[in-house]
């Protein structure tokens, strides 16, 4: 089959070219917010459009734009959905099993303030569970423990989703720095080191974000030890396991290390207010 190589500017306008290629998100987004589609099928239609953009819009062959949608969604059902499933089978199982509220304990007992407890749990544990999970489990997993401490659920999806931005491109075993590196030929320890090099450089600022959102400017003038120890202790240990380990471990590093460095911390001072 020949090559297709994509233009940036199919339309003869960047902008506009732009605005087309944001048809299929947009369509998803309006089926499920807006008409409340199921997702299975607000997704349907999102590949539908995808594939519509792609031959009208970008001129791409009808047969090569189906063998890539195909190809597409058997990489969203192994590994994207298998990993996410997984996830939350063995979530359910902590829970029926009694360990979910264990580890809530646990938790519990690190501090008696809710704010260090959102920051480990939303910054710290969260990117430990996209290491090993990824696309979305995390952060349902996560949220649903911040509700357990009190959070409102606003506000508890909100420190999650904040929390967790700086882990997803190591998620789920780095699968989108592989994917990157498979799409691109870069070599995936060098794609790696370079994706650190750029999250380490803001990812310690993310638990001051945070108990801004927890508690405003009075919880950042309270708690930001703990935040600074947390944020940078993770900023550098992203930085050092990058160009150590495999990407698919990378995550899992800064997690634990920012996790242990909040608790060593803990163990000699605790937050005003709390």
């Amino acid at each position: 089959m020949e090559a297709f190589t994509q233009t940036a500017a199919p339309l003869g306008s960047l902008t506009l070219s732009a605005l087309v290629a944001l048809l299929p998100l947009l369509t998803v987004f309006l089926l499920l917010g807006a008409f409340h589609i199921k997702a299975h099928w607000a997704g349907v239609c999102g590949v539908v459009v995808a594939l519509a953009v792609a031959i009208f819009a970008f001129h791409m062959p009808a047969g090569m734009a189906l063998s890539a949608g195909l190809e597409g969604a058997v990489f969203g059902i192994f590994p994207i959905t298998w990993i996410v499933l997984t996830a939350i089978i063995l979530f359910e199982l902590t829970v029926a099993s009694g360990h979910h509220d264990t580890l809530m304990q646990a938790f519990a007992r690190l501090s008696p303030d809710p704010r260090a407890l959102g920051i480990f749990i939303a910054f710290s544990f969260c990117a430990l569970l996209e290491a090993l999970a990824g696309f979305g489990a995390p952060v349902a997993i996560c949220g649903v423990m911040l509700l357990a401490l009190g959070f409102t659920p606003w506000k508890a999806a909100l420190t999650v989703l904040v929390g967790n931005t700086f882990a997803v491109p190591y998620g789920a075993m780095a699968t989108p720095v592989l994917t990157g590196a498979n799409l691109t030929g870069i070599d995936a320890a060098t794609l790696s080191a370079q994706i650190s090099e750029q999250t380490s450089v803001l990812v310690w600022l993310i638990p001051f974000a945070l108990l801004l959102i927890m508690d405003g400017w009075r919880g950042l003038a309270q708690v930001w030890p703990l935040a600074l120890a947390v944020g940078s202790s993770y900023a550098l240990s992203t930085w050092l396991a990058a160009r150590t380990l495999a990407p698919g471990l990378v995550n899992m590093v800064p997690a634990l290390v920012s996790l242990a460095v909040g608790i060593a911390l803990l163990r000699i001072w605790q937050p005003r207010g709390s």
